[in-house]
């Protein structure tokens, strides 16, 4: 039996829903879509937050934050963030280079002693991943030396002073080693513990009220992580001991609190611009090429082409998401106390909703719900299009396709040009359903197909 089918589900958490940002349909299909994904995914709870127009516009959370004692979900309720704390140990590095106290170009050896091979590599490298300075950690369960206590100058002893994966700057490598390193930077040089810092100059300054050190034991209002082997049972997460996150992954917050780090990434209220053009600039590799990485976040265009900052966090019994649209004001924060169902599909789903499409997604969508009830314009279409639309065709769509719900993703998965017509591959998802749209557009703009058949992937 599916883990879900297992539990008597607590009451909803509690919403947070602003008037006049999002409309009360958007926050009715939210509420559904995050629904669904707990059903389905047999995930213990999920928290979000819906940033929009640059403002905090909805929150709320599903399921259960512990199951033994049980503690429901809850607005106020803290996750870890595991990878996503990235983007304040970068943030932290940027305050203190506004002060003049240091530079992204420095040699990590001008602030730390007796490293190896990685003191030669620069702040901005360990920040972008371009060290090449070996993973400390790139298993996805907690290590038999994870479960002891570590300090970050043992970590920085044993991993720093091995040969390098590369030449520093000459490839992109995820390395939860450079961000030890640049925590323990940021100790050096200011003089107090990390988290105190950050406390002190972020989360104080953009009323981040819920913020905690994850590396210390949770406390008995925090998620507890979960996991399960396969497809069995699900178990409490081992806990990865203290001194293993630090820098990398130590962050605990509730979506809210990530929500305004998001706002001020948006307003670009904290940092000088200087900083957030640092911050948000793919790092450039020594042959002249760029990765989508800047200084702790991913930078790039989603499919619709809009520029995106994102990270992601996995750890022991945690995931997490968020993701800025700076130039529309939006922002979508999920976590989740499991380790095996990805936020990021939530995530997906939750942009659908409160993003505008685009003008090729909009008439996709459009032509989805048209085939879903009967109601396909015919003049949208070439004559060798419409040869294809027969009554059956259309009486046949309508049948099987309407009873599939509304489209919770209609998303454009690659665009190429062939037999003079511009060809569009459309992934489509309803609630128990995973389709495929293949589009074709003549040259002048009507359309020659739009079929849509079953994903089997």
């Amino acid at each position: 039996m599916s883990a879900h089918r297992c539990w008597r589900w607590a009451a909803w958490g509690a919403a947070v829903a602003l008037p006049g940002l999002l409309h009360a349909a958007d926050t009715a299909r939210i509420d559904a879509v995050a629904r669904e994904w707990l059903e389905s995914t047999g995930a213990p709870s999920v928290s979000l937050a819906v940033v929009e127009r640059g403002t905090l516009a909805y929150a709320r959370a599903y399921g259960h934050a512990r199951l033994a004692p049980d503690l429901p979900a809850a607005v106020g309720v803290r996750y870890a963030l595991d990878s996503v704390s990235k983007e304040f140990t970068a943030a932290a590095i940027l305050l203190l280079a506004q002060q003049g106290r240091l530079s992204l170009d420095d040699r990590l050896d001008k602030w730390l002693a007796d490293l190896g091979p990685a003191g030669a590599v620069t702040l901005r490298q360990a920040l972008t991943h371009t060290s090449g300075i070996r993973d400390y950690w790139p298993e996805d369960f907690v290590t038999p030396e994870m479960r002891t206590p570590v300090s970050p100058a043992a970590i920085i002893h044993e991993w720093a002073d091995r040969p390098l994966d590369f030449v520093p700057g000459t490839e992109w490598q995820y390395s939860n080693t450079g961000y030890v390193l640049a925590g323990a930077v940021v100790e050096r040089v200011a003089g107090e513990p990390l988290f105190e810092f950050m406390s002190q100059r972020i989360f104080l300054p953009l009323s981040m009220s819920r913020v905690a050190d994850y590396q210390k034991p949770p406390a008995a209002g925090e998620a507890l992580g979960y996991t399960r082997y396969g497809l069995g049972p699900v178990h409490p997460a081992p806990k990865e001991a203290r001194g293993w996150l630090f820098g990398a992954a130590g962050l605990a917050m509730t979506p809210s609190d990530l929500a305004r780090w998001d706002i001020s990434l948006i307003r670009r209220s904290l940092l000088e611009p200087r900083s957030y053009e640092e911050e948000s600039a793919p790092v450039r590799l020594a042959d002249g090429s760029t990765y989508p990485y800047g200084l702790g976040l991913a930078v790039g265009n989603d499919a619709a082409g809009r520029l995106r900052l994102s990270h992601g966090g996995a750890g022991s019994g945690f995931l997490a998401e968020n993701r800025v649209w700076p130039r529309e004001g939006v922002a979508i924060a999920v976590l989740t106390n499991n380790d095996w169902a990805s936020p990021a599909d939530l995530a997906d789903r939750i942009a659908f909703i409160v993003l505008a499409p685009s003008a090729a997604e909009a008439r996709a969508r459009a032509l989805f719900a048209a085939f879903q009830n009967g109601g396909v314009d015919r003049a949208q279409f070439t004559e060798v299009g419409r040869s294809y639309l027969t009554d059956e065709v259309l009486a046949e769509s309508r049948a099987s396709l309407g009873p599939l719900g509304p489209a919770r993703l209609v998303e454009l998965e690659r665009e190429q040009r062939r037999g003079g017509m511009v060809t569009r591959v459309w992934r489509i998802l309803c609630r128990d359903a995973r389709l495929r749209a293949i589009e074709r557009d003549a040259a002048d703009g009507r359309l020659t197909e739009f079929m849509i058949t079953k994903r089997n992937d």
